[in-house]
């Protein structure tokens, strides 16, 4: 089992911003078993993080010639406008982690369950 905290992947990836003109700004993801951070291009920077227990999931993927764009949909219901380049299969890592940490989420719970009955 993977550790809490573990790095699954790193790399490039585009987060559309929330201003006016919503244009795209790239940022280092690092990709842990609980959360996705995001990295600002410029130095010292704090990143922002996704944690898994705050996301809903991964929708709306698209694929055009170059981009694969996908948005990440928070409990909260706000929606976080992504894209990467064509091969580098972002969408995928992210989703196939959220669900990676739900099903631990889930089994802790049942244990949790389990325990306080017996």
């Amino acid at each position: 089992m993977r550790s809490s905290g573990e790095v699954l992947r790193e790399g490039e990836l585009e987060k559309r911003s929330d201003s006016l003109f919503q244009v795209w700004k790239k940022k280092r993801g690092v990709l842990t078993t609980d959360r996705l951070k995001l990295f600002p291009t410029g130095l010292g920077a704090r990143p922002k993080e996704l944690r898994f227990h705050s996301i809903l999931k991964v929708d709306c993927v698209e694929r055009t010639g170059k981009y694969v764009y996908f948005t990440i949909v928070t409990t909260d219901l706000k929606e976080i406008d992504f894209r990467c380049a064509g091969g580098s299969h972002w969408n995928a890592s992210i989703t196939l982690a959220l669900i990676d940490f739900q099903n631990r989420r889930a089994l802790q719970d049942f244990r949790s369950l389990a325990s306080a009955g017996a």
